[in-house]
């Protein structure tokens, strides 16, 4: 009888703890490498930052995590858990239909527990190089250090990287930044807003986190300025706050803290906090050139998750963003564990990079730039249904397509005062009741 197949799991995170359930489930032998004493990756807060709080320093020290103190979910609890194993609600937790990060941690933890993933899991151990077999793609050397610097080199047949992509900083370059005197610091360092007390802060970027963000520091600086690329924005005052304004991106900065806006404004500031995003960055793996990254498309990949010329032994979970997460990482492990326990078949090659290079020339058509390759763009739902579809399960409930579109809605409206408080728990739950009828 043949041995399973050996698969190691990089990363105890969202992605990871649900590699390890579908590939045991495959009767795979997992092992998974987790670099910290904890499991929940970027789910386990941290109050302390980077060395570097910009994170530019390729040398810094560096923390993984990127959740703020105050952090909730953008998401509704019911969308915050894995398909077959809900987010419940509990006696002593945050029952708020969209919790702190607290109450997804203790979730993740109960999830771990519930299906004895602790004891496939290394603790402690860093992953610092990944690299195939030389003339083999089925056999893979795992390099790894424990906290005591112990080095240790094993075989692998498959690798599952589930590191995340929310710890390496993606910061604008701003003409005159190098002289500027005043504080940077990137979202990824952010955790709570009394440091900025009386400051004059400028804000890049417009999404989720900038703008929960920029009103909490409101309460304690002085001044918020929210810069954006944005061609919709409106150069103004933001109503109901009397210390805070939207700006067109910043043009140019001075060494005497002049921050000057493309809408012909300026102010002199204190900080400049970039809520700008993250960049795909896996310093542990060498395919020899195989697996790039450009721009932060991290490519070629089938479907996001297999490189054609190393499928199905090399495969990335969790890449794709403005996506329903628990959903769609739950759906990409299932998927990826059925294709290497051999239930599921991947096209060949040649075919996956055809329709890898038929999605990137849509997008060029379709006018998203390349940093925008993982984005779904309102796909979320169709590329969910291709993976259930894969993995032989049924469509996504259609109160579930519902729950995530009326959720990003005040994203697109840009109506994100107090949503999460102001969500009709009563309709959503009568939806649900009656679905399961």
């Amino acid at each position: 009888m043949p041995h399973p197949l050996r698969v190691a799991v990089i990363g105890a995170g969202v992605a990871g703890l649900a590699a390890a359930r579908e590939l045991r489930r495959e009767g795979l032998d997992v092992v998974v490498f987790e670099k910290s004493q904890h499991l929940g990756g970027t789910w386990r807060y941290n109050p302390r930052i980077d060395s570097d709080p910009v994170g530019s320093d390729p040398n810094r020290e560096v923390v993984h995590t990127s959740l703020y103190h105050s952090l909730r979910t953008n998401l509704p609890r019911q969308l915050m858990g894995f398909l077959d194993y809900p987010l419940p609600d509990r006696p002593d937790g945050d029952s708020r239909t969209f919790p702190g990060h607290e109450e997804v941690l203790w979730f993740l933890n109960r999830f771990a527990d519930e299906f004895e993933l602790r004891g496939l899991t290394r603790f402690g151990c860093e992953v610092v190089r990944v690299e195939r077999v030389a003339g083999r793609s089925d056999s893979w050397v795992v390099e790894s250090r424990t906290c005591e610097s112990v080095l240790s080199r094993e075989i692998f047949e498959a690798i599952v990287v589930c590191s995340g992509h929310f710890t390496e900083p993606r910061v604008p370059t701003i003409p005159g930044i190098e002289k500027w005197s005043g504080c940077q610091i990137h979202s990824h360092n952010y955790r709570v807003p009394e440091p900025f007390r009386d400051q004059i802060v400028v804000v890049i970027g417009f999404a989720s986190s900038a703008f929960d963000i920029s009103r909490e520091i409101a309460k304690e600086a002085k001044e918020v300025h929210i810069a954006t690329r944005s061609p919709d924005v409106k150069v103004m005052k933001l109503a109901n706050h009397d210390n805070m304004w939207q700006h067109k991106m910043v043009k140019c900065v001075s060494e005497d803290r002049l921050v000057a806006f493309d809408d012909g404004s300026s102010v002199y500031a204190d900080v400049i906090l970039y809520c700008t995003g993250y960049k795909h960055h896996y310093p542990f793996l060498e395919t020899n050139g195989i697996v790039t990254i450009e721009d932060n498309r991290v490519g070629p990949l089938y479907k996001h998750v297999f490189p054609p010329a190393l499928a199905p032994w090399l495969s990335f979970i969790g890449i794709p963003e403005r996506d329903i997460i628990f959903q769609m990482t739950d759906l990409q492990c299932k998927w990826v564990a059925r294709v290497l326990s051999g239930k599921v078949l991947l096209p060949t090659e040649k075919e996956m990079l055809a329709d890898v290079e038929e999605y990137y020339q849509q997008m060029e058509k379709d006018g998203f730039p390349k940093h925008m390759t993982h984005y779904l763009h309102f796909k979320e739902i169709g590329y969910c249904n291709w993976l259930a579809a894969e993995a032989g399960l049924p469509p996504i409930e259609h109160w579930r397509e519902e729950m995530y579109l009326e959720s990003i809605k005040p994203f697109l409206l840009g109506m994100l005062e107090n949503y999460r408080d102001e969500w009709d728990d009563a309709h959503w739950n009568a939806i649900i009741k009656n679905a399961s009828l």
